[in-house]
């Protein structure tokens, strides 16, 4: 019976990478350049001293008309040096403006009020979100925002992360992993996820859904904007796969900051519908199985966690290769640990409670 179980989910497992790599390979038509939209990046910053002018000086370097372009860096009522970092870099330089919430938008709170204080005050016919501990490429914007033909309201994009140790190229994997799911999903017509570093979407979008004042708390206020957008059944909602839209984070520096980070996910996750429920179940029970292999042991249950490691593996690989990234073999073998450990764990994570600790604050 544990072996027809295991080979069940691990079937089932495999036909949904099918599935996502055969959305995730969808190609879009682009705009000419002449035809590029207005853009506004916003970037939330609190207590990112260590991040903040990276990213900026990333920003700085973008490649697009400088009549098109407003960056808006928030200072989300930072307690170290970030508001000062900001101030000193962006004082001669005219396409950036700082804030700070002054107040809360109807009842948000933490990083969702500070976007929404931005977007009050951007001008942009397309939005641009990333984060303070990011590094976008220089085509960035260019290249994300060649994809908004008329009908278009949504652009996801790639994020990787910095992989120096086996430990930050674990999450590197496990981001790539991810956002593969997400674009597959989402060009699938069918969204699971999104990552608000690398996210980008129609400004008209965000007004005809109310804004994030008239959504529904969540702890993943990027997912729950684009599951609004998607409600309204009037734009396209897109993922590609182009490297010149690539971002790359820093990863977490430590397990209790990656706890935190994934149970915050999580906690995201449990509002996800039948569907969504499904996708996560084959995974949970293909992991849950591979850990109970040395107690059930037999050939057939090991070449199914063979199978399993084989399959993700040419998951990822040519995405990896498709955004001209390196798949070292250290960070893969790595990721497969991980990946088994917190799945199975995190159902038992989030289910007892929902609290989740983030940026110095608590939601």
């Amino acid at each position: 019976m544990f072996e027809i179980i295991f080979l069940t989910a691990v079937s089932l497992y495999f036909i949904q990478l099918i599935i996502f790599t055969i959305g995730a390979s969808k190609k879009f038509p682009k705009v000419a350049d002449d035809e590029l939209p207005s853009i506004s990046i916003i970037v939330a910053a609190r207590n990112e001293e260590n991040n903040i002018l990276d990213c900026m000086k990333s920003l700085d370097a973008l490649v697009y008309p400088e009549n098109k372009i407003e960056i808006i860096i928030v200072n989300d009522h930072s307690t170290d040096s970030t508001g000062g970092l900001i101030s000193t870099f962006i004082k001669d330089k005219t396409k950036f403006k700082t804030i700070v919430p002054q107040s809360a938008i109807g009842s948000l709170k933490g990083k969702t009020n500070a976007l929404a204080n931005a977007l009050k005050i951007s001008s942009g016919e397309i939005i641009f979100t990333t984060d303070a501990d990011c590094i976008v490429s220089p085509l960035w914007a260019k290249t994300i925002a060649s994809y908004y033909k008329k009908d278009v309201g949504f652009v996801g994009g790639y994020t990787t992360q910095e992989d120096h140790t086996a430990f930050a190229g674990m999450q590197a994997v496990d981001f790539i992993y991810l956002l593969t799911v997400a674009a597959g999903s989402i060009n699938l017509n069918k969204p699971l996820s999104c990552i608000g570093n690398n996210m980008s979407y129609r400004k008209s979008a965000y007004d005809e859904v109310g804004g994030y004042e008239n959504l529904p708390f969540s702890v993943t206020e990027d997912f729950n904007l684009l599951m609004a957008m998607h409600k309204l059944k009037k734009y396209k909602i897109i993922y590609p796969l182009d490297a010149g839209g690539l971002v790359t984070s820093k990863a977490c520096p430590d397990w209790k900051t990656l706890f935190w980070q994934k149970k915050r996910w999580g906690v995201g996750g449990a509002e996800s519908d039948l569907i969504g429920y499904l996708v996560m179940a084959w995974g949970f029970i293909s992991h849950l199985f591979m850990m109970l292999t040395p107690f059930f042991f037999s050939l057939t249950a090991l070449y199914l966690c063979l199978f399993k490691i084989t399959v993700d593996y040419f998951f990822v690989y040519p995405v990896f290769k498709k955004l001209k990234l390196r798949l070292k073999a250290s960070n893969f073998f790595a990721f497969e640990l991980y990946f088994i450990i917190y799945v199975v764990l995190l159902p038992f994570v989030v289910l007892p409670n929902r609290k989740v600790k983030w940026k110095g604050r608590e939601f």
